[in-house]
C-alpha cells in the first residue's frame, strides 16, 4: 500500500552513476551524456533532482577538466539562487570543490557569480520592440546578492588568486549607462561590497567606479540639467515628448528598509542626471561607513581611503576638465577630520608648484585650492591664513624671477600657474574677507596689507587681465574698499586693450571677446544633485547675493585709523560668523545668480560697477 500510494521519484541515472557516464563519454559513447546534458538543461528541473546532481557532481570533479567545459557551463546556468536553502547551500559546496580541482574554471565561475549583482532581466515587448530591462521588484534581490558574496568568497578562499582574475570580469559586465539607475545602483553597491572582503581590489574598484561616474559627469553638463529641472517645473508644459515619456516609466520609488518612500520629487529631470545622483548618494554612503565604526570615526581606516581616494583623484579627476559633481567625494572626505582637508590642500599645493607637472596639472591644482578653501565651511580662518601665506608668496618669488627675465610680459601660455594662483588668491579672498577681518578689524587690515597686493596687481604679467572678469570685478571692489589696492585704473587700461577674437565657422567669421583664457572653472561650484546634495549642503558655503545697499557699501572706501570698534555697515551684515558662513551680502543666503562658468549659487559675472 505504501509503495501504491508515493509518487514515483524521478531518477536522475542513466544507465549507472555519474562517474560512469563520464567514463563512457571519454570511450566515445555519448548517449547517456547527452540526455544528463538535457536534463541539467531543464528549465522545470525541481530541487531534489539539482541536489542530487550536485552531490554526485562533487565528489566527480576530477572528471570535469577542460574538454568538458561545455557541461561545466550547463552546471554555471542552474537556476540555483532562487531555490531552497539546501540548493544554495549543496551548490556553494560545488563551487568550492570545482574551482579548487580544476582552476581552469575559475574564469567561468566568477563570470557566473558577477552576472547576478544586477536584479535579472524581465522581457517586455511594446510594438514589436524589446524593451526589456532588469526587474526591479524582486523581493528576495537582498538575498540573492548576499549569497553572491557568499559565493565569492568561497572561490576566493579556495583560489587566492581570484581577485586578479576578478577585475577584468568586473569591468567587462558594468552596465552601460542606458540601463535603469536600480541596475546601475545594484551593479555599484555589489562592487563596493566586494572591496570589503576583497580589500586588495579596492583602489581598481574605485577607480572603476569613478571612471564611470565621470563619463556621466562630463557627458551632463551643469546647463542642461539646470535646464531639464527648469522645464520639468514649469507648469505650462504639461506635455510631454514620447522620449520623455519612457524614462518616467522607470522606478519612482527608492526602498528604504522595509519602507517605500515616494521620491518623485527628489528626482532629476534630466535621466543622466538621475543616474548620477543615484550612484553619488552610493559613494558617499560607502566613505562614511568605511570611515565610521560604531558612529565613531575610525582614523586608520580613514587614513587608508583617504589615499586611495586621492589615488583616483590624481589619475582621473585633476586630468579632468570641468566635471561638476563627482570630485566631491574628496571634499566630503575632507570634511571628517581638518587634518584630511589641510593633507588634500598640501597635496594640491605640492602639485601646483612643482615645475615638473604639466603646465595644465599645475593650472587645474591652483583652481582645486581656490576653489576648496572658498567653499569648504569646515576649514578655519587659520588654515586659510597659512594657505594664503603660502601661495602669496610663491606668487611674489614667481614675480623675482621674472622681473629680470625676457618672459616678464603677459602670456597665460608661459605663465599659466601663475594666473591660476593669482585667481585662487583673489577667490578666496572674495568668499573668506569678512572672516579674516572678523573679531579685530586692524588687526584683519594689517594682515591683509602685509600680503602686498598691490605687487601682484602692478606686476608685468598683469594678472587682472587674464582672471575671469566677475572675480576681478569682486577683488578690485574689495580691496579698494579696505583701501589694499586700486585696480580700476589697471582693469580700464586692460579693457582698452582687449583684443577681439575672430573664429572662422561655417556661417562666416565670428568676432568674440575671450573672457577666460586661463579656460578655468571652480570645481567646486554649487552642486545641484537633489539626493547627493543633501550629504555635501551641511559642508559647504553658499554665496550670497549682494543687495543694493552692498553694492553701494563697496563703492565707499573705508575711513583710515577705523578701529574695530567703529566698524561700518558691510562688516556687520546679517551673516552668520561663528558657524564658518561668510559672505559679500547679507540679503540671501542662497542666491540663483550665475558664476563665471554658469553655476547657481557662486558669485555673478560683472555686475560690481567701476567708479565714476
Amino acid at each position: 500500500d505504501e509503495f501504491i500510494s508515493s509518487p514515483p521519484r524521478k531518477t536522475v541515472r542513466f544507465g549507472g552513476t555519474l562517474t560512469e557516464i563520464l567514463l563512457k563519454y571519454e570511450k566515445g559513447d555519448a548517449t547517456d551524456f547527452e540526455l544528463l546534458k538535457h536534463q541539467l538543461s531543464d528549465p522545470d528541473i525541481k530541487d531534489a533532482q539539482i541536489i542530487n546532481w550536485l552531490h554526485e557532481f562533487r565528489a566527480s570533479v576530477v572528471y570535469l577538466t577542460k574538454e568538458l567545459e561545455q557541461l561545466v557551463s550547463i552546471l554555471l546556468k542552474l537556476p540555483w539562487l532562487r531555490r531552497s536553502r539546501e540548493v544554495v547551500e549543496e551548490y556553494l559546496g560545488f563551487l568550492g570543490n570545482l574551482v579548487s580541482a580544476q582552476t581552469v574554471h575559475l574564469r567561468p565561475c566568477l563570470r557566473m557569480i558577477v552576472s547576478q549583482f544586477v536584479p535579472p532581466r524581465i522581457t517586455i515587448r511594446e510594438d514589436d520592440v524589446d524593451i526589456s530591462d532588469s526587474d526591479d521588484d524582486d523581493e528576495n534581490l537582498s538575498v540573492n546578492f548576499n549569497t553572491c558574496h557568499r559565493a565569492l568568497q568561497t572561490v576566493a578562499t579556495y583560489v587566492p588568486s581570484t581577485p586578479q582574475f576578478l577585475m577584468p570580469i568586473l569591468v567587462e559586465n558594468f552596465p552601460f549607462v542606458n540601463k535603469s539607475e536600480r541596475t546601475l545602483e545594484c551593479y555599484v553597491h555589489n562592487l563596493l561590497r566586494v572591496t570589503v572582503y576583497l580589500p586588495t581590489l579596492r583602489l581598481p574598484i574605485l577607480e572603476l567606479i569613478i571612471e564611470k561616474l565621470l563619463n556621466l559627469d562630463v557627458s551632463t553638463p551643469q546647463q542642461d540639467i539646470e535646464d531639464a529641472e527648469e522645464t520639468a517645473n514649469n507648469p505650462d508644459n504639461e506635455e510631454k515628448s514620447t522620449e520623455e515619456g519612457l524614462f518616467d516609466m522607470e522606478e519612482d520609488e527608492e526602498r528604504k528598509g522595509d519602507k517605500t518612500v515616494s521620491s518623485r520629487s527628489e528626482r532629476m529631470a534630466h535621466p543622466l542626471a538621475e543616474r548620477l545622483d543615484v550612484l553619488m548618494t552610493i559613494l558617499f554612503s560607502y566613505i562614511k561607513d568605511v570611515c565610521h565604526v560604531g558612529g565613531k570615526l575610525d582614523i586608520d581606516r580613514t587614513k587608508d581611503l583617504y589615499r586611495d581616494l586621492v589615488s583616483v583623484f590624481d589619475k582621473l579627476i585633476l586630468p579632468t576638465h570641468a566635471s561638476c559633481h563627482v570630485q566631491y567625494f574628496m571634499f566630503y572626505i575632507c570634511g571628517f577630520k581638518l587634518g584630511l582637508a589641510e593633507a588634500f590642500l598640501d597635496h594640491l599645493w605640492k602639485k601646483l608648484h612643482d615645475p615638473n607637472n604639466p603646465s595644465v596639472i599645475r593650472q587645474t591644482a591652483g583652481s582645486y585650492i581656490g576653489s576648496f578653501l572658498a567653499r569648504a565651511k569646515f576649514i578655519p580662518v587659520v588654515t586659510v591664513k597659512a594657505c594664503l601665506d603660502l601661495l602669496v608668496n610663491w606668487l611674489h618669488k614667481y614675480i623675482d624671477n621674472q622681473d629680470a627675465g625676457a618672459n616678464a610680459y603677459c602670456d597665460v601660455a608661459v605663465h599659466g600657474p601663475f594666473y591660476s594662483t593669482c585667481q585662487a588668491v583673489f577667490y578666496t579672498l572674495i568668499f573668506r574677507h569678512k572672516q579674516l577681518l572678523d573679531g579685530n578689524l586692524r588687526k584683519g587690515l594689517s594682515y591683509l596689507q602685509s600680503l602686498n597686493f598691490e605687487r601682484i596687481v602692478m606686476c608685468q604679467l598683469n594678472p587682472l587681465k587674464i582672471c575671469i572678469p566677475s572675480v576681478v570685478n569682486l577683488f578690485a571692489a574689495i580691496t579698494r574698499k579696505y583701501q589694499l589696492v586700486f585696480c580700476y585704473t589697471i582693469i580700464e587700461r586692460n579693457n582698452r586693450q582687449f583684443i577681439p577674437v575672430v573664429r572662422s565657422g561655417t556661417g562666416g567669421d565670428l568676432v568674440q571677446t575671450c573672457t577666460n583664457p586661463l579656460d578655468s572653472f571652480f570645481p567646486f561650484d554649487p552642486y545641484v544633485l537633489k539626493r547627493s546634495k543633501k550629504t555635501i549642503d551641511p559642508l559647504y558655503q553658499f554665496w550670497e547675493e549682494l543687495s543694493a545697499e552692498d553694492l553701494e557699501n563697496l563703492k565707499k572706501p573705508i575711513r583710515k585709523g577705523t578701529s574695530e570698534d567703529e566698524d561700518d555697515d558691510f562688516l556687520k551684515g546679517e551673516t552668520p560668523q561663528n558657524d564658518g558662513v561668510v559672505g559679500i551680502a547679507a540679503n540671501s543666503y542662497e542666491s540663483n545668480t550665475r558664476s563665471p562658468v554658469g553655476s547657481t549659487g557662486s558669485p555673478s559675472d560683472c555686475f560690481v560697477l567701476y567708479p565714476q
